[in-house]
């Protein structure tokens, strides 16, 4: 006769800290190990207490999930990003950007803002974001009189929109597991993301007003303005081709990631002429690895929502949350609760998968279609990238800045504030969701 399912679990969990004493070291450990791991020992613990299910299918779920078309479009994205910013169109974007908004109250800063949200129609990645754009202008903000925490979290704030503004990783692996159309998330994001840019650059200002911010009091010249806009031209217009490309079905998402590729190397080549063997070695091993880090996560994270479903989980929740909350707008608000807490400890691709699984079928059952869905899911994780304790973003800009995290999210509080009234009119306003 087998053991009762609680009894397995805990010999299983006796043999895993076998070896050893269970010290205050040890728990550390399990706690601090990477979020894939984490995944793939709950998927363990889950196969010991389902024992109805052998585990080569869990072996099989694994791997086809990384079968799928779409995700051949983020090593290309990736490495896209990795060959526009790193060279001279980062520079020259700062410098064009400067010279048109440089002379306004808290200009500097919204330079972070508007290089960021350019920058997301390149890469899609906001913790590339992050460690490039942070790494060229939180130096040059501090240069400027601004106070490092700041210049932090403006810049840890503003790269989260680069996984609003298309192409974006997060939508697609969204996309893998809901079954929405990658393109049509491109699109709907396109708006979030202008909006979120505007709010951001909204503070800036306001912050330079009341704080008296140094700004650029250099008379404007237009020749220069122009010179700087023809040289910062061939990468600008990459951003608006995937748009329109996606918007009018001219090619597939994973097409245009190629297209990306190839366009971004010959820019690199021949029109900014900054290209070198070394560098394409760069970006080719930092797309590697970071296409791994994804790829690993979605196995692990497949097979937690394959017995997740296999158990209903999704279809009890939904029954007990139209149950318990009854009204549309409770439960839509209870979810971007549930969004918000798990992205403040869950790297955001991983939640992307535990989550989808279980809010598609509620999403349906209040009327919200997956496209909503998915813009709401993207914004609510994405205030988690700077936001304690987790705070990929947060983290990368306070090193960069070498500030204390405290003083960095004091200052982001403006941000939060313009992130939550932006995800409040996302969840309940559904034109704000373009198709």
């Amino acid at each position: 006769m087998p053991a009762p399912r609680s009894d397995r679990l805990e010999d299983a969990l006796r043999r895993i800290f076998e070896g050893g004493k269970t010290t205050g070291a040890s728990w550390f450990a399990l706690t601090s190990i990477p979020i894939a791991h984490s995944l793939v020992l709950a998927s363990v613990c889950g196969l010991l207490i389902i024992d109805r299910v052998p585990v080569h299918l869990a072996v099989e779920q694994m791997l086809a999930q990384t079968q799928s078309f779409p995700l051949i479009a983020i090593p290309f994205f990736m490495m896209t990003g990795a060959l526009m910013v790193s060279g001279k169109l980062g520079q020259s974007l700062v410098n064009l950007l400067t010279m048109m908004i440089g002379r306004v109250h808290g200009g500097p800063a919204q330079v972070g803002v508007l290089s960021s949200t350019i920058f997301g129609g390149v890469s899609g990645s906001a913790v590339a974001d992050a460690s490039a754009i942070g790494s060229m202008l939180i130096p040059w903000l501090k240069k400027l009189g601004y106070p490092a925490p700041f210049a932090a979290g403006t810049l840890a704030a503003a790269a989260t929109i680069d996984i609003l503004i298309p192409p974006s990783i997060p939508m697609i692996v969204y996309a893998l597991v809901s079954g929405a159309s990658i393109g049509a998330l491109f699109v709907a994001g396109i708006l979030p993301g202008l909006l979120m840019c505007g709010g951001f650059m909204a503070v800036c200002y306001v912050q330079g007003r009341r704080r008296n911010f140094p700004r650029d009091t250099t008379p404007f010249e237009w020749p220069a303005f122009w010179r700087q806009l023809m040289h910062a031209g061939p990468a600008l217009a990459m951003p608006v081709l995937i748009i329109i490309f996606l918007r009018f079905g001219i090619a597939t998402p994973t097409e245009v990631s190629v297209m990306s590729t190839m366009y971004a190397l010959v820019v690199s080549g021949v029109v900014y002429r900054d290209l070198t063997l070394a560098k394409l070695k760069s970006a080719s091993i930092e797309a590697g690895i970071s296409t791994g880090v994804v790829l690993l996560i979605i196995m692990a994270s497949s097979v937690v929502g394959w017995i997740v479903t296999y158990e209903q989980l999704p279809a009890e929740f939904t029954r007990y949350a139209k149950e318990t909350l009854q009204s549309p707008w409770l439960i839509i608000l209870a979810m971007n609760l549930i969004m918000l807490v798990t992205g403040m400890f869950i790297d955001l691709p991983a939640a992307v998968l535990l989550l989808t699984p279980m809010f598609v079928p509620l999403a349906a059952a209040v009327g919200m279609d997956t496209i909503q869905l998915g813009i709401m899911m993207i914004v609510n994780l994405s205030i988690g990238l700077y936001h304690p304790p987790i705070g990929t973003t947060l983290f990368i800009t306070s090193s960069i800045a070498k500030v204390r995290i405290g003083d960095v999210v004091m200052e982001l509080i403006p941000f939060y504030v313009v992130a939550i009234a932006l995800l409040l009119g996302f969840a309940y306003l559904p034109w704000l969701t373009l198709r």
